[in-house]
């Protein structure tokens, strides 16, 4: 049995507190975005010595997790398929991340989009603005547009 601290955390969760620490993204590079957001994660790719980058558009259904360990996971429809792909929030190989549309829902996991077809999968809009949630140091930040 591991002894507490004075704040009731255990000395291995404070040393990987610690470690995780270091892996962390600024908080000032973490714009937020909600569950049921259209999103434009931008993911840099290594192909043999080259680097691109490959957006996956889609849905946000469902964040998990917390500190380095939290995960979101983005879902749209292929070819008549429906593609889901989980990203780490902290993740190096994550250019950025942008809202393209803001989605009005009531709940915290949006798992019964994958029953609905269509029309059906359409959420009401929120607050109407495009943002630019995570990106590199040199790029611009896009502004914040009334549609």
């Amino acid at each position: 049995m591991t002894k507490s601290t004075a704040n009731g955390q255990s000395k291995r969760g404070a040393v990987l507190a610690l470690v995780e620490e270091k892996y962390r993204k600024p908080a000032k590079e973490l714009k937020p975005f909600e569950i049921g957001d259209q999103v434009e994660v931008h993911q840099r790719i290594q192909e043999g010595s080259k680097e691109r980058i490959q957006i996956f558009s889609g849905t946000v259904i469902a964040r998990r997790g917390s500190g380095t360990r939290e995960y979101f996971t983005v879902r749209r429809i292929v070819q008549g398929e429906g593609v889901e792909r989980k990203f780490p929030l902290h993740s190096p190989k994550l250019a950025r991340i942008v809202v393209k549309r803001s989605g009005r829902v009531r709940r915290a996991k949006l798992y019964y989009l994958r029953d609905r077809v269509g029309k059906a999968t359409r959420l009401r809009e929120g607050r109407k603005v495009i943002v630019e949630v995570l990106g590199d140091e040199g790029a611009k930040s896009t502004k914040a547009k009334q549609s």
